[in-house]
């Protein structure tokens, strides 16, 4: 039978006669550590009791069927989910049963204090746990901001791990999927002698079923021994390297792709990983990966700071060698100036030669200086200048063989070191020379046509040497030398006869002197360009406003103080005045810069002083408002602008009328440079001029979107191209009169993957704007130059569309040729249309290639003749064979100005038949049209009314063979 305490009163516990080890046995239950401690106390208990039964742990959920014999439940362990039970052969006493009663409550008391004990042990691991990790993250978002490079990051994350887990040997592998190869930025391993090198890429198949190829591959967890991860991984497991008790492997992701992975491995067979450290090691790969990746970004950035360095100190070279250059220029114009000066300044020529020789000594080494000069009518040499370090004399001499009778007899500048001077005597050149110097350079002195003398400097210092360069600027002075001198002799003879020259030396005295004058207001009036240019630099020439140039480096002040407090808040406006050109046009340039001018000075008027206005160039203006509260106030700025420019302008005798379109961009953290800023607000203007102009647009993320959209589509183009989506669509070109086809038109067509099917004017403007107008020509000439044959065999003729951009290259014709060539096509089966624009650019180009066109047999047609200029000389000049009547002119024949429309194509088909050429009438919609065409001598056409463009494939069916 079953037996439970029925009373929940607590019986006085037993009396101590005859149980004198009750008391000490009850210490020890209360103290018991564990559920078997207390089963054994409480045997003892029973057996001082005299209580004969058995004790035994039965599990909760313990099926209870009617024992055999008499059961009591003293105590239930919550901790283990079992019961202490208590089985004896016959019921027990009473009184008994009340001590039983009171050792069930001891025993349960205490087991409850073990379960509580035990789960605050459990909880308290478990939050030792999660500081640790926590520390462990903390400290690898740490190390992802510290100045390490990335082997000092490595090791710190080794470190990491390590105090989460056993990772003696630990190693990081980063996939590179573009070159299918791993690379080992971090290894350490304490059996593999052959550590791979960091970095080495090595190519993943090496790898093949290693504990990195399948987590690259397979993208999930390993964990286990090595059997156990062969048994797992169905044989595709293979060991590369010493073999591991145990390990753990977790893969690395970036946007749901594998990047990398994390391995950690145990050589001890008594050390064995669990579940636990999985889930750890996989949750702190994460944050490892998100560390590698700001530090990898930060090296990136380090190396395009380093490099964008270098590019400014090498700039900042060129500028400084700009700058000393230009420093010579100025010190060599200083010279001449002072030499041209000295000669009308100096009283005598004691007192010329030594100036020129200090002005001569500030462009170059001329310690040893000397002037030569040749006396013809004694046939001497003189030096009438001579300062040397070594011969402090120079006597006159007769003419020999002396380097200065060299340059004065051979008319040419002489640069000659020891060497040159040994190679000049032994060629007979030269037969004596003084002392001898170690670097020797003259110069001849002409003037009259004639060598008068010489001017030399020499070094006896291998410090000092002389280069070409110092040739080339002492070649110039002394041609300024040998015209002072000139003068100076000239003076020099006139004050011989001053008495009989008196009149003629004061008209030359007051001759140099204007000429003196001149030459300072020349000096004065360089300086005052030099300013000018400066400030030039910086401001527009006609508004006196600042340029882009100066904006920007504004812009990028209040950028920075933006950046360090954001209540700095600045907005930029972009103005645009509204049909500018038609005033240009209308009114002429004089005019309109006149009214930028006007318009630069109101817009400086509605701003305060600190706001910056600029003109970008044309009628762009731009202006930086600082210190302004939000978006609102930015708006009612470019509000009053806009009401200011509205006001009429008085230019001269005209009053002109104008407006404009004002796009705004606010300041954000997410701008980085000043032109990200003109260009939203460059965008947000475009966006009003499409609102209905002389309004102001703020940029906002809807325009943001709209500019994304427009990257797409620029991305799209390009994979249209790779993926040939353009494709032509033909419509057919009929005789009016009995409607059989005669030819054919290509369009061009866009087959979009998500957009369905898309003409022209909804990407070819974007197309060309990207540069990829031609290359979907060429897709399309090619498809067509395919397809032509199939088309209309040898009785027809097949429509291009030549855009004027391939006529910028000179070999347009050449290259279509050989494509005509390449697939077999007749070059008579081939008609290209141009429109009278592509004429107006490089006209020459333009007529010479479609001369060589026409030449081979291809047709030329003038396409839209009568919207663009019309001018009769093209017909004649121009090879065409073929003119095409706007679908302008058509659509008129069916509305009340039918006689205008029909008397414009009549006229150009009177023209046409007069020149010999065929007139092709576009857009025929209507029976009407095709009649009064008909009336007129149009004999064909191409229109809605006959057929829609379609894919070629359509036209090849026998049954969609038009017959009218």
């Amino acid at each position: 039978m079953n037996a439970a305490p029925t009373s929940r009163h607590t019986p006085a516990p037993p009396t101590a006669d005859g149980l004198g080890g009750v008391p000490a046995a009850i210490e020890q239950l209360l103290k018991a550590h564990d559920n078997a401690s207390v089963l054994e106390i409480c045997e003892r208990l029973l057996k001082d009791f005299g209580i004969a039964g058995r004790l035994q742990w039965r599990p909760l959920d313990a099926d209870d069927a009617e024992p055999a014999g008499w059961r009591l439940d003293l105590a239930e362990d919550t901790q283990r989910q079992h019961i202490l039970t208590l089985s004896c052969d016959e019921p027990v006493a009473d009184t008994v049963r009340d001590k039983l009663a009171w050792l069930g409550r001891l025993a349960d008391t205490r087991l409850r204090q073990l379960a509580e004990s035990s789960r605050l042990y459990e909880a308290i691991s478990r939050l030792a746990l999660a500081e640790r990790l926590q520390r462990a993250l903390y400290a690898i978002a740490e190390q992802a901001s510290a100045e390490h490079d990335m082997p000092a990051l490595m090791r710190s994350l080794h470190t990491i791990v390590s105090s989460l887990m056993y990772a003696e040997n630990f190693y990081i592998a980063l996939y590179d999927q573009a070159s299918d190869s791993v690379r080992f930025p971090y290894y350490v391993d304490t059996l593999d002698t052959e550590p791979p090198t960091p970095g080495r890429s090595v190519p993943l198949h090496e790898l093949l079923h290693g504990i990195t190829w399948n987590l690259l591959r397979q993208g999930r967890p390993l964990f286990g021994a090595a059997d156990e991860l062969a048994q797992e991984l169905g044989g595709q497991f293979q060991l590369h390297g010493p073999r591991c008790e145990h390990c753990i492997g977790v893969p690395l992701f970036r946007a749901g792709q594998v990047v990398g992975c994390i391995v950690v491995q145990s050589y001890r067979a008594n050390v064995r990983y669990t579940r636990h450290d999985l889930d750890l090691l996989s949750y702190v790969a994460q944050h490892v990966q998100t560390a590698i990746e700001r530090r990898s970004a930060h090296v990136e950035l380090e190396r395009r700071v380093a490099d964008r360095t270098t590019a400014l100190r090498e700039a900042n070279r060129v500028l400084r060698q700009q700058v000393l250059q230009r420093q010579r220029g100025e010190r060599l114009q200083a010279s001449l100036f002072r030499i041209a000066e000295l000669a009308s300044t100096t009283d005598s020529l004691e007192d010329f030669y030594p100036a020129v020789h200090r002005v001569i000594g500030g462009l170059l080494y001329a310690r040893n200086f000397y002037i030569a000069l040749s006396e013809e009518e004694n046939q001497l040499i003189t030096f009438p200048y001579s300062v040397d370090e070594v011969d402090s004399e120079r006597p006159p001499r007769s003419h020999g063989g002396g380097a200065t009778e060299y340059v004065q007899r051979t008319g040419r500048p002489l640069l000659a070191d020891a060497a040159t001077i040994d190679r000049l005597f032994a060629a007979g050149e030269i037969t004596r020379f003084g002392s001898r110097s170690v670097c020797w350079l003259g110069v001849p002195l002409i003037w009259g046509d004639k060598v008068r003398g010489v001017l030399a400097v020499q070094s006896y210092s291998p410090e000092h040497t002389y280069t070409e360069r110092d040739q080339e600027l002492l070649t110039f002075v002394s041609y300024h030398v040998a015209n002072a001198l000139q003068r100076k002799h000239a003076d020099a003879t006139l004050k011989q006869a001053y008495a009989s020259l008196e009149r003629r030396v004061v008209e030359r005295t007051r001759a140099l002197g204007l000429a003196n004058r001149d030459l300072r207001e020349q000096i004065a009036e360089r300086e005052r360009i030099e300013r000018r240019l400066k400030y030039e630099t910086l401001h527009d020439s006609l508004t006196g406003l600042p340029n882009r140039t100066l904006l920007l480096q504004r812009l990028e002040q209040a950028m920075q103080r933006y950046q360090t407090n954001p209540k700095e808040q600045f907005a930029v406006l972009f103005i645009d005045l509204d049909r500018f050109k038609v005033i240009n046009d209308s009114v002429g340039h004089l005019v309109g810069d006149d009214l930028l001018f006007q318009v630069g000075g109101r817009i400086r008027a509605c701003l305060k002083t600190r706001d910056v206005v600029a003109r970008l160039g044309g009628d762009e203006f731009a202006v930086l408002l600082e210190h302004v509260s939000d978006a609102a106030a930015a708006r009612r700025i470019a509000e009053h602008v806009l009401g200011e420019l509205q006001t009429p302008f008085r230019l001269g005798a005209r009053e002109i009328f104008t407006s404009a379109s004002i796009g705004i961009a606010m300041a954000g953290a997410h701008y980085r440079q000043p032109e990200e800023l003109l260009r939203d607000a460059d965008s947000a203007m475009y966006h009003a001029k499409d609102g209905g102009r002389h309004r102001a647009s703020l940029f906002d993320d809807r325009l943001r979107r709209e500019a994304l959209s427009l990257l797409r589509m620029e991305s799209d183009l390009r994979h249209a191209l790779t993926r040939r989506e353009f494709v032509p669509f033909y419509q057919p070109i009929v005789s009016l009169v009995d409607g059989h086809v005669t030819g054919y038109e290509a369009l061009l067509r866009w087959n979009h993957p998500e957009r369905g099917l898309l003409l022209p004017q909804d990407f070819l403007l974007i197309a060309e704007d990207t540069g990829c107008a031609e290359a979907i020509d060429w897709l399309i000439f090619e498809q067509v130059f395919a397809q032509v044959t199939q088309l209309v065999g040898d009785k027809g003729t097949v429509s291009i569309n030549v855009s004027g951009l391939h006529f910028r290259y000179a070999d347009f014709d050449a290259r279509l040729l050989a494509l005509l060539e390449k697939h077999r096509v007749p070059p008579s089966s081939i008609r290209i249309e141009v429109i009278e624009r592509t004429l107006l650019d490089n006209p020459t180009q333009v007529k010479q290639m479609l001369q060589n066109l026409r030449h081979q047999g291809v047709g030329i047609a003038l396409d839209d003749f009568g919207t663009g200029y019309s001018s009769l000389s093209y017909l004649h000049q121009y090879p065409f064979d073929t003119l095409k009547v706007d679908r302008s002119f058509v659509t008129e024949l069916g509305d009340d100005r039918k006689d205008q429309g029909t008397a414009v194509i009549r006229a150009i088909q009177v023209l046409a038949d007069s020149l010999g050429m065929q007139v092709i009438a576009e857009g025929i919609e209507q029976a009407a049209q095709r009649q009064a065409l008909l009336d007129v001598g149009c004999r064909f056409g191409q229109g809605f009314l006959f057929a829609q463009p379609q894919a070629a494939e359509y036209w090849l069916r026998p049954e969609r063979r038009l017959s009218r």
